[in-house]
């Protein structure tokens, strides 16, 4: 897989990320649309349930409250597009929206799609979320731009949250 490597330069409006929190995502089995009216494929995937947590704040997907409804482009990108609902501890609930894409050259791809284990340096997997949540604790979450770095594991997904400061 080729990638650019960011170096960190002196500029002194270089990006700083803060690791925010991981989520753990158990998904349905995906149902598809083949080829979907644009010519491509479409799936509907649901988050089934699942965890989340960090330094700042933890709890659980709410079940079934949303999923992901990704595009296959021709070229073989996946284009997801997925919104759930969030339960941190403290009982506040936060909607995330996740835009991203996952991308592998070689066979890596198809051993996704069989649920087999791929190593994460195997595949490009970046998404960019938003989170609606109310006045309280966790409105830091709101107020930040955020870049998720995601790990495909058979049958569920992890996603690794950084926030822009």
């Amino acid at each position: 897989m080729e990638t650019a490597i960011f170096q960190e330069t002196a500029h002194p409006f270089a990006p700083r990320f803060e690791f925010a929190f991981t989520v753990s995502i158990e998904l349905t089995k995906p149902v598809w649309v083949e080829p979907s009216s644009m010519g491509v494929t479409r799936a509907g995937i649901w988050a089934a349930s699942g965890t989340f947590e960090g330094p700042r704040i933890r709890g659980r997907v709410i079940p079934m409250s949303g999923g992901d409804y990704p595009l296959v482009r021709p070229n073989g990108v996946i284009d997801f597009d997925a919104r759930y609902f969030l339960e941190a501890d403290d009982g506040t609930t936060i909607y995330l929206q996740s835009r991203g894409y996952r991308w592998a050259d070689g066979d890596a791809m198809e051993r996704m799609a069989r649920n087999e284990p791929v190593g994460h340096d195997e595949y490009y997997m970046r998404v960019s979320p938003k989170f609606d949540v109310p006045a309280g604790p966790h409105e830091w979450l709101g107020k930040h731009i955020f870049v998720g770095v995601a790990e495909k594991v058979p049958s569920a997904n992890r996603i690794h949250y950084f926030m822009l400061l």
